[in-house]
């Protein structure tokens, strides 16, 4: 499970991060990255909409989604935002392939250097 602290909580922290972060998609996750430059942990938040499924379904994609962000947690550079939009494939997606998106999308964003932090 991921920890109070390592979660985005605030609507504008959400919308700076999918404004002005870089991304990354793939067919099940979109992954949006921000450094804020503050000597923090690496924070995550998840969107997944009604298109995704029912609310079981939703949940479900959440629950799996915060597993994989707690797995890459340490992974990820101090002072980052980080927010997956999950898609409708992602409704039947398994744990596994989720896992395999997210990595993906997270190793190929924090290699990125961005001049966007300020």
């Amino acid at each position: 499970m991921l920890a109070r602290p390592y979660r985005l909580t605030r609507g504008s922290d959400y919308r700076m991060v999918v404004r002005r972060g870089s991304r990354c998609g793939g067919s099940r996750v979109i992954t949006s990255m921000m450094p804020t430059g503050e000597s923090r942990a690496a924070r995550f938040g998840f969107i997944i909409s009604k298109q995704v499924g029912t609310a079981v379904v939703r949940n479900t994609v959440r629950r799996r989604l915060k597993a994989v962000c707690a797995e890459a947690l340490p992974r990820v550079p101090e002072g980052t935002d980080v927010v997956i939009r999950a898609l409708p494939a992602s409704a039947t997606a398994s744990f596994a392939e989720l896992s395999a998106d997210v990595n993906r999308c997270l190793g190929r964003l924090a290699s990125v250097p961005t001049a966007s932090a300020s």
